[in-house]
């Protein structure tokens, strides 16, 4: 293992302990609650049921985004949106899934990954579309304010991670690593209303 793959390994793992803790932190309060009143209530059991599901939205779509994917996979268009809608439930972010059918498991991490890394331009929220068009995938981010970081967005056109790369940045050095493995080339077209990264 190269020492760039290394480094990869442990900011992937250092981002989903990070985007974990806080719904398995709220599990553990809820039930601290409930330990201290002797019988659950409707609060605590509404707080621990919405972390529980916000644990494993995140759970299940992380999977899809840093875990192991080939071409010999497919995942249906029905559960790739809901792994979006899931991932983006109380949030201000919502995703909208265009392609139909299913789709090659390694190219919905790629997608995910591109959607991973508009989100970080929509600090306020906003809306963010996958389109896949004559072989050309499209993921399109617009919001009320727009944050595009070219020392960030640069990450992009290298495939060797920045020594400032951070956690929660780590989709872009993903996604620059895993996309021409796998025969795609990548390009960024950023404006005052919109940011889109297109995987040809």
């Amino acid at each position: 293992m190269s020492n760039d793959t290394a480094r990869l390994a442990t900011l992937v793992g250092s981002r989903l302990c990070h985007d974990l803790v806080s719904p398995v932190g709220a599990i553990s309060n809820g039930l601290e609650l409930i330990a201290l009143a002797g019988t659950p209530g409707p609060e605590e059991m509404s707080l621990i049921e919405e972390s529980c599901a916000s644990a494993a939205a995140r759970i299940n779509f992380f999977r899809v985004a840093f875990g192991s994917a080939s071409d010999e996979q497919e995942i249906g268009a029905r559960e790739v949106a809901k792994l979006l809608t899931d991932y983006c439930r109380g949030g201000r972010l919502s995703v909208e899934w265009q392609p139909q059918g299913a789709t090659k498991r390694s190219q919905v991490q790629l997608a995910y990954l591109a959607m991973l890394c508009c989100e970080t331009a929509l600090p306020l929220g906003g809306q963010i579309q996958i389109s896949h068009d004559d072989g050309i995938w499209r993921i399109t981010g617009t919001g009320p304010r727009l944050s595009v970081a070219p020392s960030l967005w640069d990450q992009l056109a290298s495939e060797t991670p920045s020594t400032e790369l951070t956690p929660a940045w780590v989709q872009f050095a993903c996604l620059a690593m895993l996309a021409p493995e796998r025969g795609r080339k990548l390009a960024v077209h950023a404006g005052e209303a919109a940011v889109t990264i297109e995987i040809a």
